[in-house]
């Protein structure tokens, strides 16, 4: 047997080396990959060459093996175990994002978001400035409903096109989504490959000072020179998540090597040797206080995944 756990060795005769093209990895490394820089590795990681060697490689796995999309891992926390099945991860043929007339643009699941909001700005096309807020691929912020500064992707999405855990593609429209905050009805193991954003007319010059006015605040306001993982709550009806958490004297909480930002205190930070553990244990000890002192119950808006 190879080295690796039992369950690398039994999905090894599940995945279907034969005919692929992209890169794939046994036992790959995580925490390199996500923003907090923790994290155990994955069973197998999947870099597809492009749509059709990821069709194939999809239709072409045996058994139950789950199915997971990773983008930039910004707001995702990889357990310490590792995470079961294959990773998915759209790299440079999935990054392109093309003006297709009439204000709308068509990007691929691996652009970043400021990729996105630069090529409206130089096109003239508005509406799209919040994405530049939002750290993370369009695979992502489509399936989370993305927002920032007052917008949300249920707002510019027309339809995006997935590739579902079976190799199966559909085009999907919005409304198809379900979208509500920070939630769409994208089943697990779904690949957002693509998406068409509407947008309107803009003058690129005030387009850039908005995108300059959303990074700013971003800077003024948030750790963004941590080792962290963006907004770690929803924040609750009627309440901002930050004034829950500073109120139930979290600010500058620690566990281990986690820590609640003194900057930002809806923000979880690696300090340096953190544990995955240490950080979401520190979200639930959080949590917990908020409920005893509030009665508010908060949510993880952060994604958790893997083996405790």
């Amino acid at each position: 047997m190879a080295p690796g756990s039992e369950t690398e060795a039994i999905s090894a005769d599940l995945i279907p080396v034969g005919n692929i093209r992209g890169k794939l990895t046994r036992g790959a490394p995580l925490a390199k990959l996500v923003w907090f820089k923790t994290g155990g590795n994955a069973d197998w990681l999947f870099e597809p060459e492009d749509l059709d060697d990821l069709r194939g490689f999809l239709e072409g796995l045996q058994g139950d093996l789950s199915v997971m999309a990773l983008g930039l891992g910004s707001n995702l926390i990889v357990r310490d175990g590792g995470v079961p099945g294959v990773v998915i991860r759209l790299g440079k043929p999935f990054a392109q994002v093309l003006d297709k007339g009439d204000h709308v643009l068509e990007c691929g699941g691996g652009a970043s978001g400021i990729l996105v909001s630069s090529t409206a700005r130089d096109a003239g096309i508005a509406g799209l400035e919040f994405l530049r807020g939002i750290p993370g691929t369009v695979g992502g912020f489509v399936r989370m409903n993305g927002g920032a500064y007052g917008r949300e992707v249920a707002d510019v999405l027309i339809d995006c096109d997935v590739v579902m855990p079976d190799g199966n593609f559909v085009k999907l429209p919005a409304a198809d989504l379900q979208y509500t905050y920070r939630h769409s009805a994208l089943p697990e193991g779904a690949v957002v490959v693509a998406a068409r954003f509407q947008g309107e007319p803009g003058d690129p010059e005030e387009i850039g000072a908005e995108m300059d006015r959303i990074a700013e605040a971003r800077e003024q306001s948030q750790p963004l020179r941590t080792k962290t993982g963006g907004s770690t709550f929803k924040n609750p009806e009627g309440h901002k998540a930050w004034q829950l958490v500073d109120a139930a004297g979290c600010r500058g909480l620690t566990m281990g090597g986690a820590q609640v930002s003194e900057k930002h205190t809806n923000f979880l930070i690696n300090t340096g040797d953190a544990t995955s553990a240490d950080i979401e244990g520190l979200g639930e000890e959080v949590k917990r206080r908020v409920y005893e002192n509030s009665g508010v119950q908060l949510e993880w808006e952060i994604q958790r995944v893997g083996r405790p």
